[in-house]
């Protein structure tokens, strides 16, 4: 049945992983509703790569000039949007922007800007973040069952490597990584594999890392610092064999092209992989729940199980 909503707003202003956590929603939509015409709100560090996602029709900068945002958001006449997360100034923009109903989890005082709210207890992670963010379709789309399958991005013509990328970064809510040595560590061990290429790579925040490692660097391997678009580096990771980091962006766009992790998490529930696991199948992930003082029984088993992933 084709649905009244024809044009559709969805927002996820925040970071990488947490915008890559609501696109399964935007691909499921689109899918279901092929002529919906479907428009993001992001944030800077996504602006770009959602203009390159082809299940997406627009994209739209959540700019500082909080009236040049709304002058855009009026002009394409939304019959709806869904939230993925809120705060006041986002509930403020839609409700000013006349958008006629609007979907948002039932949290925060912000949820007063909303008009159809989806209780979920986030807090109590009894699913994934991407799982919540797929239930919100049901406060628009009662009646419809929305459906996703990785890979979210796929690239033609591919040439797959025989390399593995570790990414020894913190970033967004990641609370638990392993130490610097033990990357380098992981990365010696890996080189040690006839024909494996072994590359690290860095965030624009990374450079005392980047440093660290290429002082004790002692083995071949690739330095790889932020400078390439974030598709780009996507498609370096959907040639990989495996993907190495903390709960971070880059841990999710590794998923997001279905490439196999080996991830970090916090010890505590809100900060583990219940929550926050990649969009990958999940034979294709390893995750570890890590506190700071982790044992080296912790390290041996990590590092098998990394050769078991590249095995």
């Amino acid at each position: 049945m084709t649905p009244t909503v024809q044009r559709l707003l969805i927002t996820r202003h925040d970071k990488i992983g947490d915008f890559v956590l609501a696109l399964p929603l935007c691909k499921a939509i689109k899918e279901a509703f092929p002529d919906i015409y479907l428009a993001v709100l992001v944030s800077k560090v996504n602006f770009e790569f959602a203009k390159e996602l082809d299940f997406i029709d627009d994209v739209i900068l959540l700019d500082a000039d909080f009236d040049k945002t709304l002058r855009q958001i009026k002009q394409q006449k939304f019959d709806a949007s869904i939230s993925c997360f809120i705060d006041s100034r986002l509930g403020w923009l839609l409700w000013r922007a006349g958008i006629p109903k609007r979907v948002a989890p039932a949290t925060k005082f912000a949820q007063l800007f909303f008009n159809a709210t989806v209780t979920q207890r986030r807090s109590h992670v009894e699913k994934t973040e991407w799982r919540y963010n797929i239930d919100l379709g049901a406060g628009l789309f009662p009646n419809q069952k929305f459906e996703f399958a990785p890979p979210l991005i796929q690239f033609e013509n591919l040439s797959p490597k025989n390399r593995v990328v570790l990414h020894p970064g913190f970033g967004g809510s990641s609370d638990g990584n392993i130490r610097l040595e033990d990357y380098l560590r992981l990365g010696r061990r890996a080189a040690e594999i006839p024909g494996m290429e072994v590359m690290f790579t860095f965030g624009p925040d990374d450079q005392a890392s980047h440093d660290w490692i290429q002082s004790h660097l002692d083995f071949p391997a690739t330095l790889l610092q932020s400078k390439l678009s974030l598709m780009e580096f996507c498609q370096i990771l959907a040639e990989s064999r495996l993907f190495i980091s903390t709960s971070t962006g880059p841990m999710h766009l590794a998923g997001a092209v279905n490439t196999p992790t080996l991830s970090f998490f916090g010890a505590s529930v809100f900060a583990s992989s219940r929550r926050w696991a990649t969009i990958s199948e999940p034979q294709r992930q390893r995750n570890f729940m890590l506190s700071a003082d982790y044992s080296a029984d912790t390290y041996n088993t990590i590092e098998a199980a990394m050769l078991e992933l590249l095995s």
